[in-house]
């Protein structure tokens, strides 16, 4: 069987495949290293781009796709019949988790007025000191998958207490459910959404749910732009009252002209909280076990259902 993929690392980071299987590499749709003929296995690129799933139509033969993303958004109802889709659930845990505990610390800590200042040469002590901490905050985590419990984890020493939120509710782990959140966000210092884009979580922040949120809170979004509504974020921003750390936005680049960027209590990332110089390697990883397992007749893990 054929295996396509998007790196030329991918084929060391495989390992060893059974006999039989043959990788090639696709880098450019509009150029296929051969027949889509006896594909039957194939790796999309990281964070790949609507037009990447038209190619599904290409290839008659396949049986899996394996995202490098967690998130299966961008390919939930466009996948054939008969095909199986997988995301990479595990791969982005450390990665996304240091960058929610980034964003965190640097919210609270002033260090973006504090960058703008240096760019200006300003010594800013007065402008920013005191900042506010992270000790003694109440972080309420929406999202309680392997993530959130990447950040819960990294968080842990900072002295904060925790409220985790997740679809179905787990009383036995103290996970409450998401019909909760009204009564839970008056008591959240910090939100962080890790929650994967469905139709139930497409607008889950929106007007509601931001007046919940006590003044000078923090929202976090390591989820995806749809997941908060942006015309409620803006504002709800632009009033002061509340503060945001987002990796990701809808639209997506953000435009030049959209008026995100020029507020003051926004920390704003280009999607980068999973782009870190280890992806391959785990991604790769996972790659291999499934290849390995599509050709023995195992079951493939992370599969995707109803959206997650």
């Amino acid at each position: 069987m054929k295996v396509w993929i998007p790196h030329p690392a991918g084929r060391r980071l495989l390992g060893e495949l059974p006999a039989g299987v043959t990788v090639e590499l696709l880098t450019d749709p509009a150029r296929l290293p051969s027949s889509p003929s006896g594909v039957r296995f194939w790796v999309p690129p990281f964070l790949a781009g609507p037009d990447a799933g038209a190619l599904l139509a290409e290839l008659p033969d396949l049986a899996v796709v394996q995202l490098l993303s967690a998130g299966a958004d961008a390919w939930v109802g466009r996948v054939p019949d008969g095909v199986t889709l997988c995301d990479a659930r595990g791969v982005h845990d450390s990665a996304t988790a240091e960058w929610v505990v980034a964003a965190i610390l640097s919210a609270l800590r002033g260090f973006g007025p504090l960058a703008r200042a240096q760019a200006r040469r300003e010594w800013a002590y007065d402008e920013v000191a005191p900042t506010d901490e992270l000790a003694g905050k109440r972080v309420l985590i929406v999202g309680a998958g392997s993530i959130g419990a990447a950040v819960r984890a990294r968080l842990a020493p900072f002295e904060v207490s925790f409220t985790l939120v997740a679809r179905t509710p787990r009383p036995a782990e103290e996970v409450h459910g998401v019909d909760e959140l009204p009564a839970l966000l008056p008591e959240a210092d910090v939100v962080v959404l890790l929650v994967p884009l469905t139709e139930q979580t497409r607008g889950l922040v929106d007007e509601k749910f931001l007046a919940a949120m006590p003044d000078g809170a923090l929202l976090v979004n390591a989820a995806r732009g749809p997941v908060a509504r942006t015309s409620a974020l803006v504002a709800e921003l632009a009033s002061g009252r509340l503060r945001a750390a987002l990796d990701v936005t809808d639209p997506e680049p953000l435009p030049a002209d959209h008026p995100l960027w020029e507020l003051p209590n926004v920390l704003l990332t280009p999607h980068v909280a999973g782009s870190v110089r280890g992806l391959l390697p785990r991604a790769y990883r996972l790659v291999g076990e499934q290849v390995r397992r599509f050709a023995a007749g195992e079951p493939l893990v992370n599969r995707v259902v109803d959206g997650y």
